[in-house]
């Protein structure tokens, strides 16, 4: 391989890299526990963006509404992740963002 076609292969792979960010920066996910009780949304970076707790678990089992929150938390981490893979693909080896 000459140094020309060296430059062209790093060009394409900063190229995939970059179209590889753009579409985490645009992934949402929604994640849930207790049936819908506790609901967030979540970037592809993991940003938390919403939480959403319905009335009757704080009105009814406040205790519970940590382990609701956390799970609904876990629960759309693992659809970030899943997505990632997905989109990744046929590049093993890579890893995903959280996971280094």
């Amino acid at each position: 391989m000459n140094f020309g076609e060296m430059q062209n292969l790093m060009a394409q792979a900063r190229q995939h890299y970059e179209n590889f960010q753009k579409k985490v920066a645009a992934l949402v996910v929604e994640g849930s526990a207790g049936a819908g009780m506790v609901t967030v949304r979540m970037r592809g970076d993991k940003t938390l963006l919403e939480v959403k707790i319905d009335p009757e678990v704080i009105k009814n089992d406040p205790d519970m509404l940590p382990d609701l929150i956390r799970g609904a938390v876990n629960d759309a981490g693992q659809k970030v992740e899943q997505e990632l893979r997905n989109e990744l693909g046929a590049m093993p080896g890579l890893p995903l963002p959280g996971m280094m």
